[in-house]
């Protein structure tokens, strides 16, 4: 089903999901007060406005509650920012998620009642850190300061050897929820699944327990 969303701010972040909504096929709105900017993507969106967002006349005018989502993509003016995300609670939008510049934005951010707050730059850096650490891990994506999903190819050593030989889950404390084989993806593995050398595991768990886990079987 198509839906409404509207992408405040056109800067690196906002502009990366302008694209990619659009190229999902949904119907876009862009707001930025830079003319250049809103230019450059209104040949690329259902609707391009030049403006303040954080005059609230103008977001009235716009019909923004009536977007399923907003996205609050502004750039290092943290106090437009929340005064935005504030505005767009007291109008009713029922989905805002807000970009946000550090750890003390976001707790005002979602003191304030942003449905989800984002740190692009720093989960970046986070899954760019664990890329180059390790030459298995593929991917990285955090779900809690303790608890992650990560995608680890299989070294030699697991080749042949089944999830129940391994025993994984109560040597270590981590799931496998899917092996990626080729084009062939095998969701929810039965234990007697063998594992072959560069299958990309799936796993999620504790990261001190992923971390054991690749010490000792993937290295």
């Amino acid at each position: 089903m198509k839906r409404a969303f509207a992408v405040i701010g056109l800067g690196r972040f906002g502009g990366s999901i302008c694209r990619e909504l659009t190229e999902l096929g949904m119907d876009v709105m862009v707001i930025d007060k830079s003319e250049e900017k809103v230019n450059e993507y209104a040949n690329l969106v259902s609707h391009a406005v030049v403006g303040n967002a954080v005059d609230e006349t103008v977001l009235k005018g716009l019909g923004i509650r009536n977007f399923d989502h907003v996205i609050v993509a502004i750039g290092e003016d943290i106090q437009a920012s929340i005064l935005t995300t504030l505005m767009l609670k007291e109008l009713g939008v029922q989905n805002i998620t807000v970009k946000a510049q550090n750890d003390y934005h976001e707790k005002v951010l979602s003191k304030i009642g942003a449905d989800a707050v984002v740190h692009p730059e720093r989960d970046m850096g986070k899954r760019i850190a664990h890329n180059i650490v390790s030459n298995n891990v593929l991917d990285y994506l955090e779900l809690s300061d303790e608890h992650s999903i990560v995608e680890i190819k299989a070294s030699h050593k697991l080749d042949g050897r089944s999830i129940i030989d391994l025993d994984i889950r109560a040597r270590y404390g981590i799931t496998i929820v899917a092996i990626k084989r080729g084009k062939e993806i095998i969701v929810s593995p039965q234990a007697s699944e063998s594992i072959r050398e560069k299958d990309i595991l799936i796993v999620i768990g504790a990261d001190s327990d992923i971390n054991r886990f690749e010490n000792k079987v993937m290295s």
